[in-house]
């Protein structure tokens, strides 16, 4: 709705996180909390997001403008002084149209649903709403008091509320929703006579039951979608709700996990059916995995594409590779971006391609490395080899043919061609083209032995000044 406006509190100093990181920069899921908030922001159509900064103000700019350059739909509003929520809303409040609904949000509260910031925003288009969540331990948090007829009537602050007050387990959760021409006035009418002496935002539901306006609630089913984080610990437990929430969700899309409580996803995955996802598997940037994909534990993949039944093995880590059907990646590989793999790739334990392109059913199964390399299909590189791809200022490209055959700690010095059907024996720098049909051999001219030599002695240990 282009008419709604979010105001994202995001001004707090973070003292308990004990860090020089503005609090709303630590992440959850990789990505900065307000960056969640934000995403929640867009994902409910806000005509514009307000984003009150204070603590930190030039490093939560300057991310924004570095993760989000072409983003003209975030404001940014400065709150000097850390003088209440209140007067927090009081400085972005200015820059909102009268005839908008405001929705007041917070860049701690990274977990927030796009269904209650929905339901939020209803239910305030016409009338003060506020998000209230039941705790059974309420401890530091306003209570929700309500009439007789169960009508909010105020909200009262731990701090100033009395010792019945406090027994109440319904609580403000600080996100609000009121049109912008209610809202305003009620904000020019917070004082600061509290214990604390700061401006509280809540005081305007007193104003609006004075003024005769409803007060209406949306309940937050799911209590860790609106809490706050003040430390580390608390970032942890929002990780870890969030890991869950995400495992969840997927399962019931047809992923398997080996245990869905050791699984990270830090973007987005999109899943065929039978997918195994084994224990610490962790998902960053945007992957697809075919049908029948089985993740090896304790992998990490990145900005990859792997076709039907293909396999990660374990401790591997791939980059930016696209890769076909029925490959075999790992254990303990490693690929770099720009790689690209053809159906029934192998590709074994410690080996490294860096943009490589990989055709059909070639294998390099261990010890080798790959980069800036066009291989052609069933082509077998063997242990040790290396395409020396660097000159020191540039790099170079190989290319080796179909049915080639790359022996055991063999070099190969870019810019270099093996032909189809090339034979190299084990042990050769290849420096000239490889040809077709044929056996390629290089070795030394010159080879010594020394004799009576003898391998060093281990010098005694000096016993420490």
């Amino acid at each position: 709705m282009s008419n709604l406006h979010v105001i994202i509190l995001a001004a707090g100093q973070g003292t308990r996180m004990k860090s020089a990181l503005p609090k709303v920069l630590h992440a959850i899921a990789g990505k900065p909390m307000l960056g969640h908030v934000l995403d929640t922001a867009r994902g409910i159509a806000a005509g514009a997001c307000h984003v009150v900064y204070g603590h930190g103000g030039d490093q939560v700019q300057a991310w924004h403008a570095a993760a989000h350059p072409d983003d003209l739909s975030v404001r940014w509003a400065h709150q000097a002084k850390q003088l209440g929520t209140g007067h927090a809303v009081n400085q972005a409040a200015p820059q909102v149209p009268d005839d908008a609904t405001i929705l007041i949000a917070y860049g701690d509260v990274p977990l927030i649903s796009t269904e209650t910031l929905t339901a939020l925003a209803a239910a305030g288009a016409e009338s003060l709403a506020v998000v209230t969540v039941s705790l059974a331990q309420p401890r530091g948090y306003g209570r929700i008091l309500r009439n007789a007829a169960g009508e909010v009537t105020g909200i009262v602050e731990e701090n100033d509320a009395d010792d019945t007050q406090r027994l109440i387990n319904e609580v403000n959760t600080g996100l609000m929703a009121a049109p912008a021409r209610l809202l305003k006035p009620w904000l020019q009418r917070i004082g600061n006579g509290n214990k604390k002496g700061e401006y509280y935002l809540t005081d305007i539901v007193g104003f609006a039951v004075s003024d005769g306006i409803a007060v209406k609630t949306v309940n937050a089913q799911d209590a860790a979608e609106v809490e706050g984080v003040n430390d580390r610990v608390q970032l942890a437990q929002q990780e870890r709700a969030y890991q869950q929430r995400q495992a969840v969700r997927l399962m019931r899309e047809g992923v398997q996990f080996a245990d869905p409580s050791r699984f990270d996803l830090r973007g987005l995955l999109l899943a065929g059916k039978d997918v195994f996802i084994d224990v610490g598997v962790i998902i960053e940037g945007v992957c697809e995995l075919g049908d029948g994909v089985r993740v090896g534990a304790y992998s990490v993949l990145k900005n990859v594409t792997l076709g039907a039944n293909t396999q990660v093995l374990t401790h591997s880590v791939l980059e930016g590779l696209k890769a076909g059907a029925n490959c075999r990646i790992g254990p303990f590989a490693r690929v770099r971006p720009d790689s690209l793999f053809a159906d029934e790739v192998h590709i074994g334990n410690f080996v490294e391609v860096k943009k490589g392109q990989l055709g059909e059913a070639t294998k390099a199964g261990h010890l080798a490395y790959i980069g800036d390399a066009m291989v052609g299909a069933r082509v077998n590189i063997s242990a040790g080899v290396i395409t020396c791809n660097y000159d020191g200022v540039n790099k170079h490209l190989t290319v080796i043919g179909d049915d080639a055959f790359i022996g055991t700690d063999s070099q190969l010095v870019a810019p270099v061609t093996i032909e189809r059907n090339a034979y190299v024996a084990a042990g050769s720098t290849i420096t000239k083209t490889a040809p077709a049909d044929a056996l390629t051999i290089c070795r030394a001219r010159d080879q010594k032995s020394i004799a009576g030599w003898k391998k060093p002695k281990r010098k005694d240990r000096q016993p420490d000044a």
